[in-house]
């Protein structure tokens, strides 16, 4: 009970030195201060109380659980990824992307097979301070194999996706990122938007708060969410209109109505009519449209939480028989790229022959481990397999063969002056080659 305290204390105390408050950060962020532990903690802690945080693999599964939030992989929406578990290792993943407020993120996680897994589904927010350490939001339940969640800031934020220890096999994530509301113009997208979001109104003396929506008098306006109804009261500037209020605490503004078809207390559900496209109000000059605002904490952008963007991710077209599997680069001038894509920013040039280790496939491209333990994506039709060797090497004065590239790095095994080795890569002045006893390693003479 104590230790538990303690760390809702500690929590809360990070949170206060980062300037994280209710609405900073999200009323989840605070939620999760005082509900317990996540699915993802609850096993920690049972391997700890097992012993088994003193045993090697129950190391690396904590261990992989903090890299994956120091190092994350770098996405864009829509993401799919086809990888595998071995049973023998631990493993973790920590994708990073960008979210506008009220953006939909759903991570979903599949096995291909019916082998039953525990998955720690877990999302974090990047403190604007890049001090900080990342900020746990809110988790997915680990038998389900899905997590949901609507941004409640822009920012930068981390999936973490960690599987139980001792199971294996192929397996893909799926992460989109969506709106989180229905349009709120019957038949129409957000095409049909005029004016925006900041735009001056009265000579530049205010800003407009919300979005307009042009559409023929009478086109029936919708429920953007399931909420409840607040308000029908006229106004001067709204004219004829309509306050919701959602699950997540928004207030939906709707204005210049025609007409209204709800009264205050209503229930609606995501689509339910509630009134229709007019020009009431101040609005009596101008077209019929919907004035549509978003007020969460004050007013906000309605436009990311209405767009929705492709949500249909490039299916792998790799080898999936690759992945876990040593492979080197089959070009000149090849590139690490920060994202699965062509044109994103690039990590390293990669010389020809670098080995790189297949860790999953994306679409065309692979997510690759340098030797270095960089990671990034490589296009798949830029490398070969590294098990046949480009060319032998013979040991004049003996060598060392290391377990990295790196003069302090462990020694595999000492070879004996005039043996011949087989060469499988290259790397920063080291050879990667195959010894006599069929170990492989990394090639340095000292």
């Amino acid at each position: 009970m104590r230790q538990s305290i303690l760390n809702v204390v500690l929590r809360v105390a990070t949170f206060a030195a980062l300037g994280c408050g209710a609405a900073a950060c999200g009323e989840d962020s605070l939620r999760g201060l005082f509900v317990g532990y996540t699915p993802h903690e609850r096993y920690e802690q049972s391997l700890r109380e097992a012993g088994l945080d003193r045993t090697a693999l129950g190391r690396d599964w904590i261990a992989a659980a903090a890299k994956a939030i120091s190092n994350p992989v770098s996405i864009t929406s829509p993401y799919h990824e086809v990888s595998y578990l071995d049973s023998r290792a631990a493993h973790a993943v920590g994708y990073r992307l960008s979210l506008r407020r009220g953006q939909r993120l759903t991570a979903r996680f599949e096995m291909q097979s019916d082998t039953a897994l525990r998955v720690f589904l877990d999302m974090f927010v990047i403190p604007g301070n890049s001090d900080g350490s990342p900020i746990l939001l809110t988790s997915g339940d680990s038998l389900k194999h899905e997590m949901e969640y609507v941004a409640r800031r822009d920012g930068d934020y981390i999936v973490r996706v960690q599987p139980e220890l001792l199971r294996g096999g192929s397996y893909e994530i799926t992460i989109v990122v969506g709106a989180s509301l229905v349009f709120p113009v019957s038949g129409y997208d957000t095409g049909a938007i005029k004016s925006w979001f900041g735009d001056p109104r009265s000579g530049g003396s205010r800003e407009h708060h919300g979005v307009d929506i042009f559409a023929p008098r009478g086109t029936p306006v919708v429920a953007a969410a399931k909420a409840t109804v607040r308000s029908t009261r006229p106004n001067r500037l709204g004219g004829k209109v309509v306050w919701l209020r959602d699950e997540l605490g928004r207030s939906l503004y709707y204005a210049h109505l025609d007409s209204q078809a709800v009264r205050r207390g209503d229930l609606v559900e995501p689509g339910d009519t509630l009134g229709f496209v007019g020009n009431t109000g101040n609005a009596r000059t101008t077209p019929p449209h919907l004035h549509f605002g978003m007020y969460w904490g004050g007013p906000s952008d309605p436009y990311p939480a209405l767009y929705r963007p492709a949500v249909t991710p490039a299916l792998f077209a790799g080898d999936e028989a690759m992945i876990g599997q040593l492979a080197r680069v089959s070009g000149s001038g090849v590139r690490l790229r920060e994202h699965a894509r062509a044109g994103s920013r690039a990590l390293a040039d990669l010389p020809l022959h670098t080995p790189v280790r297949i860790l999953a496939g994306s679409g065309d491209w692979y997510r690759v481990n340098l030797p270095d333990g960089t990671v990034g994506f490589i296009a798949a039709r830029l490398t070969e397999p590294a098990s046949e060797p480009i060319r032998s090497e013979r040991v004049a004065k003996g060598g060392v063969l290391r377990s990295q590239p790196e003069l302090g790095a462990d020694r595999v095994e000492r070879l004996t002056a005039g043996s011949e080795v087989p060469v499988l890569g290259s790397y920063a002045g080291f050879l990667y080659v195959r010894s006599p006893s069929g170990r492989a390693g990394w090639l340095s003479f000292d």
